[in-house]
């Protein structure tokens, strides 16, 4: 019997966490959880700790926190490492797993937003993989190893469209914070359910995917989908499309990356013992199923476009958009900005160069906490 895989959950106690934490507890016989981590959720940090006893915990927002956290990356003996933490914060834990040679399970997407180039390179020569968790970037995962790379001429994420699919400009530029976490079809966090909202989300989806599977953001397009049961697309070069459906549950994608590499059989996810987390049921007794497909308006979504430039840009531009954006999705939160000025200060941080190449993960860091405090200066000066 081989032995059970070694899982690190680092943000357990949010959406995703708690998502891989119950296919975690399903699959006991396949797993070992060695270290579980968050930032601030002492309560239900200990919760999880109950669930599995051995696990190293660590609470990263603590004093001496991070420090901790990287340190039990490094020791903590991981076979992979299923990185949940939200922003720019994830950066950091992303290099410890893949210096360790953990495999990367990664729902944290700005790890290739900000470091993309170092990121992958460091895999390679760590022979560590990274997993897409993103229900769109695991489709497409999925999709291009069952089409072949060579043959991929295009990549289509979907997008939900967020809660102001169908609202106009003077609605949107009314809109309070409670109407931005009002997500139609997914549950997620509050930073995720605003930048979906504005469309952020799947500009940097669209880094993402550019640096993880090295296509140029020209052959990453972009399909709003209201039902959020098509995750990805791809078209193949002689014209045919292949899609991706399940039920919009994000244990779906985090069950495929956590049994990456498992033997056919009781545990694999297409082996007799796969779990069932709702199917699309075309058998007697479906009722139908709607599947619609609208462009993204890049007038009421100029974050989507952004992330355009900031991908065909390169350098440090990437970087600097995801840290202009999360900082002004901290400030329309607590109340200082309105829902458009997230897009307004982003665009005023673009507008700065950030051409510059990084030579390491620091240099990364450092233009990260550059473009925070440039954007923070502009939200207390203007607003």
């Amino acid at each position: 019997m081989p032995r059970k895989k070694r899982v690190a959950v680092l943000g357990a106690t949010g959406s995703i966490g708690k998502s891989a934490l119950d296919v975690l507890e399903r699959g006991r016989d396949d797993f070992e959880v060695v270290l579980l981590c968050a930032r601030s959720d002492a309560e239900g940090l200990e919760e999880a700790g109950r669930l599995w006893p051995g696990a190293t915990r660590v609470l990263a927002g603590a004093a001496g926190g991070r420090g901790l956290l990287l340190s039990a990356i490094a020791g903590c003996g991981a076979d992979v490492v299923l990185n949940g933490i939200s922003g720019a914060a994830g950066l950091e834990p992303s290099a410890a797993a893949i210096e360790a040679g953990c495999d990367l399970a990664l729902a944290n997407k700005e790890t290739l937003v900000m470091a993309g180039d170092l990121i992958t390179r460091r895999a390679r020569e760590k022979n560590a993989e990274i997993i897409p968790v993103d229900s769109e970037h695991s489709a497409v995962h999925a999709l291009i190893e069952a089409h072949g790379r060579s043959v991929v001429e295009e990549i289509v994420l979907t997008a939900s469209g967020g809660p102001f699919r169908n609202s106009t400009v003077e609605e949107m530029e009314r809109a309070l914070p409670g109407d931005a976490l009002a997500h139609p079809t997914w549950d997620m966090g509050s930073k995720i359910s605003v930048d979906s909202a504005s469309m952020a989300n799947k500009g940097l989806e669209v880094i993402e995917a550019a640096r993880l599977f090295g296509f140029p953001a020209a052959k990453i397009r972009v399909a709003v989908h209201p039902q959020s049961v098509v995750h990805s697309m791809v078209r193949t070069t002689d014209g045919a499309v292949y899609a991706q459906l399940s039920r919009p549950d994000m244990r779906h994608p985090i069950r495929r990356a956590l049994y990456r590499g498992a033997p056919a059989g009781a545990g694999a996810p297409n082996g007799t013992g796969a779990a069932d987390f709702g199917r699309l049921d075309f058998g007697p007794g479906f009722d139908g199923l709607t599947l619609e497909f609208f462009p993204p308006d890049a007038e009421r979504f100029p974050l989507l476009a952004m992330a355009y430039e900031a991908a065909e840009r390169g350098g440090l531009y990437p970087c600097a958009y995801n840290a202009a954006n999360e900082t002004a999705v901290r400030a329309y939160l607590s109340g200082r900005v309105g829902f458009l000025d997230i897009g307004r200060v982003t665009g005023y941080i673009m507008d700065t160069d950030w051409s510059a190449e990084p030579g390491d993960v620091a240099a990364v860091i450092e233009a990260d906490s550059r473009a925070a405090a440039m954007a923070e200066e502009e939200i207390r000066c203007r607003w």
